[in-house]
């Protein structure tokens, strides 16, 4: 939503609506409301309100022979209505450091630019990032020249052609089932109780913990449904909370067994707060009373809070050092550690698809490379050296 407000000219309301175009540059408009200031003061406010919420500035047509880096800035506006707010602002963030003040001093047109050209980009950020976030660089280009086929003003996607850079695989770290319980006792009582046990028994991502609330919670069938999500993003450096009823993605939206050891933590945790309704009276917050997750005075806890508050628990206890995501990772190490199999643990952790779940969590399944070599040696009858003398001192006695 533009910034906005009421001008009166000529004993007229006029709303003047500021906004940042394509370019990065501060720009006006006004729009006249036909009502004249004497007793129309509300009805103009109304207006100004809607015109912010629904004022879209105009987007120049991109074209063939425009500069890359200008068609980058028009693709985003574009893009911008087609995607979640907070994968554009991570995008609208790679685009303002480093893409485009890198392919606007290179000045090449879009329809000039070559494979070498952004194969020597990912050359230069190569020596002062990780190959993930140039990849991640690689998928914005991606999808901006995709866009320019779609449209007709690029007959191929010359990143299409290049060789992305080979990304480690990323190895997380997790708590064993000691540490775990370990965690839960020091945990208890604060706020970051319900957090912790959301993410470590269940494998809740941040945004869907912060975004849990108690109309996904069904008591009497003892389930929750997670379909609630709360993320945190800047854009041209505002901070921003973006609450949504929907998840990731399709498959992130599912259905989990409510036990009896969390739904007594939640019944706990609804009478607390109804407790701190009473004591704190006006001063408690009335904007997030369907949410689960929130402080002494019912503010909805912040997603980096979980984050930030995390380590400094484990630190003031004597705790191994992990980050708060890592607790979704402990849940998926404990599943395949009691034999769960993989698939059963991609629908319990919402991942789209299985590959995810294999490619992320592979090299902890041991207890499988257990039975495929145990298979082996019965399929071959391969014994060691112990076995064999064993056996053959057996069949002389």
């Amino acid at each position: 939503m533009v910034a906005g407000h009421l001008q009166e000219k000529n004993g007229y309301f006029y709303i003047v609506l500021n906004y940042t175009n394509h370019e990065g540059k501060r720009k006006s408009k006004w729009i006249t409301t036909g009502l004249t200031v004497k007793g129309n003061k509300k009805r103009a406010q109304d207006l100004l309100q809607e015109a912010r919420k629904t004022f879209v500035p105009d987007i120049p047509t991109p074209t063939e022979d425009m500069l890359f880096h200008d068609f980058l800035i028009q693709w985003l506006e574009i893009a911008k209505s087609t995607i979640q707010l907070s994968t554009y602002a991570s995008y609208a963030g790679m685009c303002k450091a480093p893409i485009i003040p890198y392919f606007k001093g290179k000045s090449i047109k879009l329809n000039d630019l070559k494979p070498k050209d952004i194969q020597d980009f990912y050359t230069l950020q190569l020596k002062r990032v990780k190959a993930s976030t140039v990849i991640h660089y690689h998928s914005v280009i991606h999808k901006a020249l995709k866009y320019a086929v779609k449209i007709d003003l690029i007959p191929v996607n010359p990143a299409s052609k290049i060789e992305r850079p080979r990304m480690e695989r990323f190895v997380g770290s997790f708590y064993d089932s000691t540490e775990i319980n370990r965690l839960f006792e020091v945990v208890r009582g604060s706020n970051l109780e319900l957090p912790v046990l959301l993410g470590a028994f269940y494998g809740l991502r941040r945004s869907e913990i912060v975004g849990l609330k108690w109309s996904a919670i069904d008591f009497e069938n003892n389930s929750l449904v997670i379909r609630h999500t709360v993320t945190s993003f800047s854009i041209d450096g505002k901070y921003l909370i973006h609450a949504s009823d929907s998840t990731k993605n399709k498959s992130s939206m599912r259905t989990l067994p409510l036990v009896p050891a969390f739904k007594e933590k939640l019944v706990i945790a609804m009478e607390q707060q109804k407790i701190n309704r009473k004591l704190c009276g006006r001063s408690y917050s009335n904007d997030y009373l369907d949410y689960i997750c929130v402080n002494e005075l019912g503010v909805r806890l912040r997603p980096e809070y979980l984050t930030m508050a995390f380590p400094r628990l484990l630190e003031k206890n004597g705790l191994r050092r992990i980050r708060f995501h890592d607790l979704r990772h402990s849940c998926a190490s404990l599943l395949l550690a009691n034999n769960v199999p993989m698939k059963q643990i991609q629908d319990w952790l919402g991942h789209s698809d299985f590959s995810t779940t294999a490619n992320i969590y592979a090299h902890l399944d041991y207890n499988s490379k257990l039975s495929s070599a145990q298979a082996m040696i019965e399929g071959l009858n391969f014994v060691s050296v112990g076995e064999s003398r064993s056996n053959n001192e057996s069949c002389t006695d």
